[in-house]
């Protein structure tokens, strides 16, 4: 699996945190980093969203992990593209269900409300839970065509 990873400079720190966490610990994962690669320097959350979810739209990427300062800004920049299901998740049964009912193709987090542990934690269960379709089928395909 191909999983984009992508911050500003508020979600810096938290990035290359999750980015060697997953490289030690999903070995068959490649984890392509987006940047940004610094806290000095301001960096539009905007910039690395829309960066991040072309490359997902264009199939260069299965998911990706997006994180700012609050997680609001970059997951609203994120979920402008149709075909991208981006979910802002603090825990970890928001997390369960926006893959298995959402199906959400990109993860937000907010650098400012989760420790790192807690963040490695949701990446876990993210990368782990799959979509259950069924009744929840329809509903992503309404999502897809809201944003049409």
């Amino acid at each position: 699996m191909k999983i984009g990873l992508g911050s500003d400079h508020a979600g810096y720190k938290l990035k290359n945190h999750l980015f060697n966490f997953m490289i030690s610990n999903f070995p068959n994962h490649q984890i392509k980093d987006f940047g940004c690669n610094s806290q000095e320097v301001s960096i539009d959350y905007p910039d690395i969203a829309s960066q991040v979810c072309q490359e997902i739209l264009h199939k260069n990427l299965d998911q990706a992990i997006l994180i700012c300062g609050s997680g609001v800004g970059i997951s609203i920049a994120a979920n402008r593209f149709k075909g991208i299901r981006a979910a802002l998740c603090h825990d970890t049964l928001g997390v369960k269900l926006s893959r298995e009912h959402n199906n959400a193709n990109v993860l937000c987090l907010g650098d400012w409300f989760i420790s790192e542990r807690m963040s490695e934690e949701l990446i876990r269960i993210w990368l782990n839970t799959d979509f259950e379709a069924g009744r929840h089928e329809k509903r992503v395909i309404l999502l897809d065509e809201l944003s049409a």
